[in-house]
């Protein structure tokens, strides 16, 4: 019989030893290939979009761009539409996002609260890379200002939009009317720039207040809006819809998402994928290109880091 130090033992305490070894091998040899990959972009990127016309019509619209990008940096890109504006933050990084098309309000909070980077937005057709906020109503409705708008209903996009909401809030301020419940009858949110259209015209709600491209896509796709529905106020112009990243996204990455971007024009592939987003070009953007929506937010009364959202 052997000793508890016999040959037999310490064969086995040998062979425990090698497969702990290997185990551990494994495991680093796992933890090494995964952060190979995220350096050198070989899992996929996450993008957002916010919801600011019919879901399935933004997806539709992004796909040749996600497969352009996907080629030009070697990495699959793929776009999610977040279900509201308010939710933006949460969502972004519970879904561990890599970035995200911004409209200007929640492209500050990705500023202020998250520390993402503006990366570049798009050129519309007519030449701007901007955007305005309208607020309308119907012609037939008899208001032409804020002193016709009282006891009547408005609708709203989301407490986190300043083109459906933070200017409309300013305006409205300025007017002299800062307690809104007393002011009218009923407030409403829709959640859509494109929903808020319909509520207005469909008679749902008497005022409401949109982004102008969303705005100008659907007069363009029914003419007959343009002869029911009136703008009665225009914001100054914010920053178009921005593409933000995460600042700890690997730098290549991040610099050739960039640079096939702001290199879509002169591409001739690039090209078609903008036709299909009726954008001439994508240009860069830096914080310094939303001043004015924390002007805006100043006259409306709005302190972002206690600001309610939600």
């Amino acid at each position: 019989m052997e000793t508890a130090d016999g040959p037999g033992d310490r064969g086995n305490q040998t062979d425990k030893m090698s497969g702990r070894y290997i185990i551990t091998g494994l495991i680093f040899l796992a933890i090494l290939l995964h952060f190979s990959s995220v350096a050198f972009g070989a899992e996929e990127i996450l993008i957002g979009l916010i919801p600011e016309e019919n879901i399935f019509n933004q997806m539709q619209r992004h796909r040749p761009l996600a497969a352009y990008l996907s080629a030009k940096i070697g990495t699959t890109l793929r776009f999610t539409v977040l279900s509201r504006y308010g939710d933006v933050m949460d969502r972004f990084v519970s879904r561990k996002m890599d970035g995200a098309f911004f409209g200007v309000f929640t492209s500050v909070m990705a500023m202020e609260m998250i520390d993402a980077e503006p990366i570049a937005r798009p050129v519309n057709l007519e030449g701007s890379s901007h955007v305005q906020s309208y607020i309308f109503v119907r012609k037939d409705s008899g208001i032409r200002d804020s002193k016709n708008m009282k006891g009547k209903r408005i609708a709203f996009v989301d407490r986190a939009t300043a083109t459906g909401y933070l200017f409309a809030l300013a305006y409205l301020r300025e007017q002299g009317i800062s307690d809104l419940k007393a002011y009218f009858s009923d407030i409403s949110f829709t959640g859509s720039h494109g929903s808020t259209i319909y509520t207005v015209l469909d008679g749902r709600a008497d005022i409401g207040t949109v982004k102008s491209k969303i705005f100008q896509i659907a007069i363009a796709k029914d003419p007959s809006i343009n002869d029911e529905l009136a703008i009665i106020a225009k914001s100054r112009e914010f920053p178009e819809n921005t593409l933000f990243l995460r600042k700890d996204l690997p730098q290549k990455i991040r610099s050739q998402i960039k640079a096939a971007l702001v290199g879509m024009d002169r591409d001739p592939e690039g090209a078609e994928v903008l036709k299909s987003l009726a954008a001439l070009r994508f240009i860069e953007t830096k914080k310094g290109d939303f001043q004015p929506f924390y002007d805006v937010a100043q006259k409306a009364g709005i302190i972002l880091r206690t600001y309610k959202y939600r």
